[in-house]
């Protein structure tokens, strides 16, 4: 085999290499995104529904229904619902009226819970959250503003 042969299959065996390890890490990087999205977003379906995601919100007053370590609850985000359950035990910091991001699928407009995060203290709320509830709040409120009842003649 010629010099330059030699050199043309150690940079063919290179690329070859390169884009083998590029492809592998692309795949383990897509496999591993979590997206998340508020209850709002789902019921606008715009969440998929047979891959894993993140739902954040608050949890509904008077939602939580626990069964032995089987829980139910709502989460909200002021403008729309999504159910929840979830099998397992909750953190401590769980509560009505506070925040919440529980990771999963979605299923028969059910979101079936595989891990649940309470927030850590009275300050924090993932950024994600906290943009979803001030979006859902600005639509309540331009809702209510807009429902004004004309004079009759």
């Amino acid at each position: 085999m010629k010099p330059r042969h030699k050199r043309m299959a150690i940079a063919i065996g290179i690329v070859a290499s390169v884009g083998t390890a590029a492809a592998l890490v692309l795949n383990a990087f897509q496999s591993n995104i979590v997206f998340f999205y508020s209850p709002s977003q789902i019921a606008a379906n715009e969440a998929p529904v047979s891959r894993t995601f993140r739902l954040g919100g608050l949890v509904r007053e008077g939602s939580v229904k626990r069964d032995g370590v089987k829980v139910s609850f709502i989460v909200t985000d002021t403008a729309k619902n999504i159910p929840v359950t979830f099998e397992g035990i909750l953190p401590d910091l769980f509560k009505e009226g506070k925040g919440v991001v529980a990771q999963g699928q979605l299923r028969d407009g059910v979101f079936m819970a595989r891990e649940v995060l309470a927030k850590h203290d009275e300050n924090y709320m993932p950024p994600e959250a906290a943009e979803a509830l001030k979006r859902a709040q600005q639509v309540n409120q331009k809702l209510a503003t807009s429902v004004v009842q004309e004079p009759s003649k």
